[in-house]
C-alpha cells in the first residue's frame, strides 16, 4: 500500500493539532486541500481515522493506533533526507555550519581563516539557526555543526568548546544599569529578563537568564518570547528587560544595536562557545573543522583562546 508523499505528515500534524484548520495553517496549504488529503488517506488505508465535530476532529481507536506508525515514519524519512543532504555535502565538499548570534565570520574569523588555510578545498556554507528547541540532534538536522552556547547534550550529541570567556549584561541605554562599568550578577537577578519562546530548551534559556546561579527561572519576564538572536535583541532594545550572553557576542550585538549597552558580569560562571555535531555525521569534514579547531591550540578545557573582559566595556 503507498501513500501519496506529504499524506502521512499531514495526518501527524492534524492529530496533534485537533483541527483541520489550525493544521492547514500550520502547514501553509489550504484547508479544503488538507481535508480532502485526509479524506483520501482514510480512503487509502481503509480505515476511519479522524471523528469529525464543530470543534475539530479527535482520533478514532484506530487512528490511535495508526499514529504512533505514522510518526515513526515521518521520522525515518526525515532521517533519511537529512543523510543524503549531508551525504551530498560530503561528496561536493561542503560543510553547512549553523550558529547562533554573530556570524561565525565575525565571532571566530581566526577559526575560519585557520580552516581554509588548512583545507582550501573546502567550501563553507552557513546558516543562521534559531535557539534550540526539541531534542539536540532534531535542531541540527539541517546542518552538519553549528557554533554557540551549547544546547542540551543528548546521547549522540557531541560538543567541544572552542571558546570560554565571561558572560555580559545586554541592556538598552534607557535601562538604569546600563551606565554601570561591571556588575555582579545579584545586581541583575531581579531585573526583569527578556522570555524565550516554550519549545526554546530550557537548560540553553536560563544559562541567558541566570537561572545557573539564582537556581530558578526570573520572576519577572516579557511577554514576548524570542525564538532567534534577532528576535531577543529586538525584545532587549525595547527597555523593558536584559539578557546576558557570551561578552564577544554582545560586543558585536552592540553594533547591530547601537542603541545596546554592554556590561560585563565580572562574578558569573563563563560561557563556552563550543561546536556542536552528531557524532554519526555522515559528512566528513567535520573532522577536518575538528582538526583545525585542535590545531588552534586549545587549553585544558577545550577552548582555542578565552575572551577576558578587562577594557571590553563600552556605550
Amino acid at each position: 500500500m503507498g501513500f501519496r508523499r506529504g499524506h502521512l505528515y499531514y495526518f501527524v500534524t492534524v492529530a496533534e493539532e485537533g483541527q483541520i484548520t489550525r493544521a492547514a495553517q500550520k502547514l501553509h496549504i489550504a484547508q479544503p486541500a488538507l481535508s480532502h488529503a485526509m479524506t483520501q488517506l482514510e480512503g487509502e488505508v481503509g480505515i476511519q481515522l479522524f471523528e469529525r465535530h464543530p470543534r475539530g476532529v479527535t482520533l478514532t481507536p484506530a487512528g490511535k493506533a495508526f499514529l504512533a506508525k505514522a510518526r515513526a515514519a515521518c521520522v525515518a524519512e526525515s532521517d533519511a533526507a537529512r543523510t543524503a543532504e549531508a551525504l551530498a555535502r560530503s561528496t561536493r565538499g561542503t560543510l553547512a555550519v549553523g550558529f547562533i548570534g554573530p556570524p561565525p565570520s565575525l565571532s571566530h574569523p581566526e577559526l575560519l581563516a585557520a580552516l581554509a588555510a588548512d583545507y582550501p578545498e573546502l567550501e563553507v556554507s552557513f546558516q543562521d539557526l534559531p535557539f534550540p528547541c526539541g531534542a539536540t540532534a532534531d535542531w541540527l538536522a539541517a546542518v552538519d555543526v553549528a557554533i554557540c552556547v551549547a544546547p542540551r547534550v543528548e546521547e549522540g550529541v557531541c560538543t567541544r568548546a572552542i571558546r570560554i570567556e565571561p558572560r555580559a549584561l545586554v541592556a538598552s541605554r534607557s535601562h538604569p544599569l546600563a551606565d554601570r562599568g561591571e556588575l555582579g550578577v545579584a545586581d541583575v537577578l531581579d531585573e526583569t529578563f527578556v522570555s524565550y519562546h516554550p519549545d526554546v530548551q530550557q537548560e540553553w534559556a536560563g544559562f541567558h537568564s541566570l537561572d545557573d546561579h539564582r537556581g530558578s527561572a526570573p520572576s519577572s519576564v516579557t511577554g514576548d518570547q524570542a525564538l532567534t538572536s534577532m528576535h531577543m535583541l529586538a525584545v532587549m532594545s525595547s527597555g523593558h528587560a536584559v539578557t546576558t550572553v557570551p561578552l564577544a557576542d554582545a560586543l558585536v550585538a552592540k553594533q547591530v544595536v547601537p542603541g545596546a549597552a554592554v556590561i560585563p558580569l565580572a562574578d558569573a560562571d563563563p560561557a563556552r562557545v563550543s561546536l556542536v555535531w552528531c557524532q554519526d555525521s555522515p559528512n566528513r569534514h567535520v573532522a577536518s573543522l575538528l582538526a583545525t579547531a585542535e590545531r588552534l591550540g586549545p587549553g585544558p578545557n577545550g577552548a582555542t583562546r578565552p575572551v577576558r573582559a578587562q577594557a571590553r566595556h563600552s556605550r
